[in-house]
């Protein structure tokens, strides 16, 4: 059955007026701190707060510091992936990088006793391994095809902190020993500096939350950027991320938010989050306050109001297929 235009109209009426309400809402909340082990990342402002939704049809809602720039940090991590699930091919990925939740802290040294991997991609250990996999079949081209992809996934030309990139590289002393022990454990070949390079400036790339959305946008469309048509990642790699981005995104609480939010998403300690409604919606947010798994606090606020009053949630009865949920696209 069609949706009738007064229909979407006031569906996104309703999506306007609930970013307001979670936008003012969470300005009040002033809990958690700022990162400060990447030395940088300490002097961002700690009461920023921007959101942004994205939709399959190209159009965009936001509110507050939506377009203020900050570092991708471990959101790069989905992506990156993604691309590594289709520039080596899922095989060779599946071999070197396990798909299970860990259940550790983000940069736990730790690997699956089973396999002697890294559990997942959405942790330290296993995106510096997938960072190593690029690095080894695309070379001295590595940075500048990921770059290019994530711009168009963006919709626009994303550039690098060169201040946090060298304030990651100073200090990335527990990265390097995850890096040496993938060595030894096989799971990555030296040279390592060159992955571990291409690690760092990844997490070091620019975004805002209206980036975010539309980079979420663009996964929930297929691997197509809805607001430019250009198709930016393979489908099947699309499919295979947001599956670890559902299960692993939100680390040592990724049950509880698959449970409580139910959306495909991934965290940086920068404060950025992305999530995505297959098929409908990307989802993003900055505030760099965090709780104590890495995560900002407003932003699992704002999606869990978001996932709550829309049915967002993978498995909700509203999503996808309900009138209210589908007037939203």
């Amino acid at each position: 059955m069609g949706y009738s235009a007064a229909g979407r109209d006031a569906q996104h009426q309703a999506l306007e007026r609930a970013l307001t309400e979670v936008h003012v809402q969470g300005l009040e909340d002033r809990r958690g701190e700022v990162a400060t082990y990447i030395p940088e990342l300490a002097t961002v402002p700690a009461d920023r707060f921007g959101l942004a939704v994205a939709s399959v049809e190209g159009r965009l809602w936001h509110r507050g510091d939506a377009t203020a720039e900050f570092t991708i940090q471990s959101v790069s991590k989905a992506f990156s992936y993604c691309l590594a699930l289709e520039i080596c091919g899922r095989e060779t990925v599946m071999q070197q990088v396990g798909v299970e939740p860990s259940g550790d802290a983000f940069n736990a040294i730790v690997f699956n006793p089973h396999t002697n991997r890294p559990f997942n991609p959405m942790v330290n250990a296993g995106a510096i391994t997938v960072a190593a996999l690029i690095q080894r079949w695309l070379g001295g081209d590595a940075l500048d095809t990921v770059l290019e992809r994530l711009s168009l996934a963006a919709g626009r030309k994303l550039g690098i902190s060169e201040p946090v990139y060298r304030s990651e590289a100073a200090t990335g002393h527990r990265n390097r020993a995850i890096a040496y022990l993938l060595v030894n454990a096989g799971a990555a070949a030296e040279p390592v500096e060159p992955a571990l390079d291409l690690y760092f400036r990844l997490c070091s790339v620019l975004v805002s939350a209206t980036d975010l959305a539309r980079m979420g946008a663009t996964l929930a469309n297929l691997g197509e950027n809805p607001f430019t048509g250009e198709q930016v990642f393979d489908a099947g790699a699309v499919r295979d991320t947001l599956s670890v981005m559902f299960s692993c995104g939100m680390y040592d609480s990724s049950g509880r938010w698959a449970v409580d939010v139910g959306i495909p998403a991934k965290s940086g300690v920068g404060g950025g989050m992305v999530g995505v409604v297959n098929r409908q919606l990307g989802i993003g947010t900055f505030s760099p306050r965090l709780d104590g798994h890495g995560h900002s606090v407003r932003g699992l606020a704002a999606f869990g109001q978001l996932s709550s009053e829309f049915g967002l949630h993978a498995f909700d009865c509203l999503n996808y297929g309900s009138e209210y949920a589908r007037g939203l696209v």
